[in-house]
């Protein structure tokens, strides 16, 4: 019994040590994730010059780096920045969250002899970068006459969401068949079964659709920019703040800068407070078949 005792005791103080060690990782690793976004934050109120900081923590704090963000708007025009990448990601979650869905259910509920190529096909289109297409991209909306507008974004954001069918597909996999089966004995159609009651269940899976359908045209930076180009008042806030940074407007715009990446960082952290719980689920729901 008492080398039992002991086996017992060495286990579960090997399992006290492993512990602390991994809590003082984690604690450490997120304080070095944390940093950047307390500088950014504490600094974004900051009253004093860019060269006359010294110091980690600003002693004199000011809100007019987030006034003159929206009131001085002649060189740079953050307000409207902010509103087209506003339009262009709402504009592009409603479109992209209709596409995945309904190429999702497709694939998931109907038997068609092309199914299995197309998720096929779907799967390696997947497996390559976005960056790879970007030149052809511009250049056929060049030909079609849509380069340096909102527009295009749209396009190019929504076009191919259904792409992204594999979780939302994995999510109604585990939605019992029975439900469509009792709806079709019914009298209803494939297209009422999937707003009438498979959507309605379908909470979970739609936020997180929601969620990253609206973050990528949100954050999007690089596609943004090889369709702009040097339309200023097109912009979309990535490339605006980009532009705060630049050689030209570093030392009068960098207070701003700050305060327009805490701005634009907001609403995505909201959405993600709100609605954490049903993005879970929707991810570990959509990870159980594929």
């Amino acid at each position: 019994m008492t080398e039992t005792n002991k086996i017992k005791g060495g286990y579960k103080t090997r399992r006290i040590i492993a512990n602390a060690f991994i809590y003082i990782l984690l604690a450490v690793l997120g304080i070095i994730w944390v940093s950047p976004l307390f500088y950014m934050i504490l600094h974004s109120f900051r009253a004093e010059g860019l060269s006359s900081v010294p110091y980690l923590i600003p002693k004199t704090y000011t809100l007019d780096n987030y006034i003159l963000l929206f009131t001085d708007t002649a060189d740079l025009n953050f307000p409207r920045w902010f509103v087209n990448t506003f339009v262009v990601a709402c504009f592009s979650c409603v479109i992209s969250t209709l596409a995945v869905l309904m190429v999702s259910y497709s694939f998931s509920r109907m038997r068609f002899k092309a199914r299995k190529p197309l998720i096929n096909v779907g799967m390696i289109l997947g497996m390559f970068p976005g960056f790879m297409t970007m030149i052809a991209i511009y250049y056929l909306l060049k030909a079609m006459g849509l380069t340096q507008t909102l527009v295009a974004l749209v396009i190019c954001y929504s076009a191919g969401a259904g792409l992204g069918y594999q979780i939302s597909k994995g999510f109604f996999d585990t939605i019992p068949r029975a439900l469509d089966e009792a709806a079709t004995i019914d009298g209803a159609t494939k297209n009422q079964i999937f707003w009438k009651i498979i959507l309605p269940m379908s909470k979970p899976i739609i936020v997180y659709t929601v969620l990253t359908s609206f973050i990528g045209p949100w954050t999007d930076f690089i596609l943004a920019k090889i369709i702009m180009g040097d339309k200023l008042e097109n912009y979309t806030v990535a490339i605006g703040l980009q532009k705060m940074v630049s050689v030209t407007f570093m030392q009068s715009h960098f207070k701003r800068f700050l305060a327009g990446s805490v701005l634009v960082a907001t609403p995505i952290t909201i959405l993600f407070l709100f609605m954490q719980r049903y993005y879970v689920e929707g991810v570990t729901a959509g990870g159980v078949k594929g």
